[in-house]
C-alpha cells in the first residue's frame, strides 16, 4: 500500500494553500467591481464597498445598457472575435495540417514562422501597411494582421502529430482526399487542441484594445476594450453619454465598474464550455517540436 510521506503532505498542503490564494486574487477584484457597479452613489464615493453591495441598484446597468456608444463598441468586439477566430483557425488549421507532414524544407519553414515569434516588422511600417492597403477604420485591421500565430501554429502542429499516422494511411487506402482526412479524422481528434487554441485567439481579440485606437480615427468604431481605455484610463466621460441629472444621481465610478464587468462577462461564460479541453490541449500541444 502506498503511504503518503510527511514531505509530500506539505507539499500538497502548500500547493492547496497557493492555489486558493491564487484564485481569490483573480475572482476578489472582479467581486469588487460587481459590489460597487450595484452600489448607491454615497456608498461608492465614501468607499464603503467591499465584496457585497451597499445600497443596492441596478441604475448603472440600465444606464450602461442604454448608452449606444456601450453597445456599439460590443458589437463590434463580438463581430471581431468571431470574425477573428474563425479566420485564424481556418489559417492555422490548414497550415498545422501540412506542418505536421515530413516534406523537404518543412524545418526551414517552421524556423521561418519562428523568426516571427521573435522579431516584427515594428509599429510604424505596420500602420503604414494598414494604411497603404486600405484597411484603416475597417474592421479588417482589427482582425487581418494577427490572423497569424507562430505559438498557435506550433501547438496546433504538435497535437496533430499526435494523431496515429495508421489512420490516414487507411483513410488514403480508401481514396479520401487531405481535406476528407483533415475534417473527418483530424478535426474530430483535435478538439482539445482546436479549442485551447481558439480559447487563445478569441481571449486575445476580446481585450485587444491597442490597435481600436491606432487603426480607428472614429470613436464610434472602437471595439469594446478600446472603449473602455478611453473611459476608464483616459478619463473619456463623453463616452458614457451622461447628462447632468444623471451626473449628480449616479457615481460615475459604479457605471465604469458595470462596463467593465459586462466586458468581461463574455469570456467568462465561454471559458467554462472549453475548459474541460483547455488543459489537455495545452499538454499535448507542448510535447513536441
Amino acid at each position: 500500500m502506498y503511504h503518503k510521506t510527511t514531505g509530500y503532505r506539505m507539499f500538497s498542503i502548500f500547493n492547496y494553500v497557493f492555489m486558493i490564494v491564487a484564485a481569490l486574487a483573480c475572482l476578489l477584484p472582479l467581486l469588487h467591481l460587481l459590489a460597487q457597479s450595484l452600489s448607491s452613489k454615497i456608498a461608492v464615493s465614501g468607499n464603503m464597498v467591499s465584496f457585497w453591495p451597499v445600497g443596492f441598484n441596478v441604475d448603472a446597468y440600465v444606464k450602461t445598457f442604454n448608452n449606444s456608444n456601450f453597445i456599439g463598441s460590443m458589437m463590434i468586439s463580438i463581430i471581431r472575435t468571431v470574425l477573428g477566430t474563425f479566420i485564424s483557425m481556418f489559417i492555422l488549421i490548414c497550415a498545422g495540417y501540412a506542418l505536421s507532414k515530413e516534406f523537404r524544407g518543412r524545418n526551414a519553414l517552421m524556423w521561418f514562422f519562428i523568426f516571427t515569434m521573435l522579431f516584427s516588422g515594428g509599429l510604424i511600417p505596420s500602420y503604414i501597411l494598414i494604411t497603404s492597403l486600405g484597411l484603416k477604420d475597417t474592421i479588417w485591421a482589427l482582425v487581418l494582421p494577427g490572423a497569424f500565430g507562430a505559438y498557435n501554429l506550433i501547438l496546433l502542429v504538435n497535437f496533430f502529430k499526435t494523431i496515429p499516422k495508421a489512420l490516414e494511411e487507411a483513410a488514403f487506402i480508401d481514396g479520401a482526399s487531405f481535406f476528407h482526412i483533415l475534417w473527418k479524422i483530424y478535426l474530430p481528434l483535435s478538439l482539445p487542441g482546436i479549442a485551447t487554441v481558439s480559447l487563445f485567439i478569441m481571449v486575445g481579440h476580446w481585450n485587444s484594445w491597442f490597435d481600436g485606437i491606432l487603426y480607428m480615427s472614429d470613436a464610434s468604431k472602437y471595439p469594446l476594450a478600446s472603449f473602455l481605455q478611453t473611459v476608464v484610463v483616459q478619463s473619456n466621460m463623453q463616452s458614457m453619454a451622461m447628462s447632468q441629472s444623471e451626473v449628480a444621481a449616479m457615481s460615475e465610478q459604479s457605471i465604469k465598474s458595470a462596463q467593465i464587468f459586462v466586458g468581461t462577462l463574455p469570456i467568462i461564460l465561454v471559458y467554462p464550455f472549453l475548459q474541460r479541453y483547455f488543459v489537455k490541449g495545452i499538454v499535448m500541444g507542448a510535447v513536441k517540436e
